[in-house]
């Protein structure tokens, strides 16, 4: 809808401040997301009589003074909880991709993420103080779900403010604050080696965020979809007046807009609008499963790489840094390449990467790989954030970027099991990273090119976006 982007500008002042204030959030779901690197690090032990496993070990703590695995003995039959507490955690992303993603739709977008933001502080300080492992991991799940919420509510309203022109490198700026937290995670990790204090530690950073109560707008493309004309017109003069544009004939041109287009019997989406239509339906399908490979390949060699041979914090910093440099790399090829071509070659070089990996020994060379993969892996994260939310019209958008982040969270939840292969052999966890990459590059094909695209707001704009026809249309009007 160029309309809104007319009236308020494609980025100003108001965006900047929205973006810095949104992008704040970023970090606590990366403190959280990563969180397990820490929580539960590699632990030697010894037992009596050099028995591989017993009742008491003796950990050695001289790197971490307490992680989940000393406090709660997770190993030998009880080690694969270690990776379950992040399986469950994962859950609640999924979760909460899908719920806040449909109740954002429903309700709006502020509403939704404020609720996301106080139950990640509240659930986040909450799980440092219980003293069982499943009450821990209980709490974690909880945690998970708000997570989810602000990742998906979050990054739709930053991107319903933005204009097409910008659109591109906000989407990629928004991953910025995940990867300076990923990076600023060892910093936590390494001044403090006990992980009830670390938890306790990242949870409290996030209290600046409760600044959201007094300060978060509502998008403006939500308001003027679900008909909250009023609504609409005060807040568009109000960013327009930041933006320090004309606010005189705004109110006339949302009438008319509203007369033109709201009028004629479109209704609020709903999740099961994703599936009613042929090319909706396709659209909704592809994407879910490459953002489950891409999500499934980013954390599980994330996981992977932490506990190969090494400092355990520079293996974290080295992974971040790769991830800084992805988002780096994606504003000028988001600028110049298509949607597609950005998800399918770094699909085909991912998976290359971690095909090598099997060929390397455990050092640097195999770092390096695994760092290239991850790199890959979140180049496609970055550029999919963005084509998912341009395939979808307004009225479900957030409704189809919290099914298919479901879906990522789906591949997060099983990635740490793959990566659990490295005792079987060197070879066995970048095997199972490696060949659902070239599956979801193939399937890439079958979706349609939405640069240079405005935002859709219907489900008919939608639906037309899958014909050749209407996709040229889209795209004379905008360029």
């Amino acid at each position: 809808m160029v309309l809104i982007n007319n009236l308020i500008g494609s980025f100003g002042r108001y965006q900047l401040c929205l973006c810095l204030m949104v992008f704040a959030s970023k970090f606590g779901v990366a403190f959280h997301q990563m969180a397990i690197l820490y929580l539960a690090p590699p632990s030697p032990y010894t037992c009596p009589d050099n028995q591989s496993c017993c009742e008491n070990p003796i950990f050695d703590k001289r790197d971490f003074t307490r992680t989940i695995i000393t406090e709660w003995k997770l190993i030998c039959e009880k080690a694969w909880l270690k990776d379950f507490t992040q399986t469950l955690f994962q859950f609640g992303v999924l979760s909460g991709s899908f719920l806040f993603g449909v109740a954002s739709d429903r309700y709006g977008r502020r509403p939704t993420l404020l609720a996301a933001v106080v139950l990640e502080l509240f659930f986040g300080v909450v799980s440092s103080f219980l003293p069982d492992y499943w009450s821990f991991t209980i709490a974690r799940m909880f945690l998970g779900i708000s997570v989810g919420g602000i990742m998906v509510v979050g990054f739709v309203l930053v991107l319903e403010y933005v204009g097409g022109a910008y659109r591109d490198a906000i989407s990629a700026l928004f991953h910025i604050p995940f990867t300076l937290g990923h990076i600023l995670l060892a910093l936590f990790g390494y001044l403090i080696r006990d992980y009830a204090i670390f938890q306790l530690g990242i949870s409290l950073a996030n209290m600046l965020l409760v600044v959201y109560v007094c300060i978060l707008p509502e998008s403006l493309r939500w308001l003027l979809a679900v008909k909250k004309t009023n609504e609409a017109i005060m807040l568009i003069e109000h960013v327009a007046k930041i933006n320090k544009l004309p606010t005189e004939d705004i109110e006339r041109q949302i009438q008319l807009y509203y007369m033109e287009n709201l009028r004629t019997g479109h209704r609020k989406g709903t999740v099961i609008d994703l599936f009613r239509t042929p090319n909706l339906r396709k659209h909704i399908m592809l994407m879910s499963f490459i953002w489950f490979v891409c999500s499934y390949s980013f954390y599980g060699m994330t996981h992977y790489i932490s506990h190969l041979t090494g400092n355990v914090h520079i293996n974290v910093i080295a992974c971040g840094l790769v991830c800084l440099c992805a988002c780096l790399i994606a504003i000028p090829l988001i600028k110049i390449a298509k949607r597609r071509t950005l998800v399918i070659i770094p699909n085909i070089l991912s998976s290359l990467c971690f095909i090598l990996i099997m060929f390397v020994p455990e050092n640097i060379g195999s770092l390096i790989m695994g760092c290239g993969g991850v790199l890959c892996s979140f180049l496609v994260f970055i550029v999919i954030y963005l084509y998912c939310s341009e395939i979808f019209p307004t009225i479900v958008r957030n409704a189809a970027i919290g099914i298919t982040s479901m879906m990522a969270r789906l591949g997060a939840m099983v990635a740490p099991f793959a990566a659990a292969l490295r005792p079987f052999g060197p070879w066995c966890a970048p095997l199972a990273f490696s060949f659902l990459p070239l599956i979801a590059a193939l399937l890439c094909l079958f979706l349609p090119e939405t640069k240079n695209c405005d935002l859709l707001m219907t489900l008919q704009e939608g639906e037309d976006l899958g014909s050749r026809r209407t996709t040229e249309t889209i795209t004379e009007e905008t360029s």
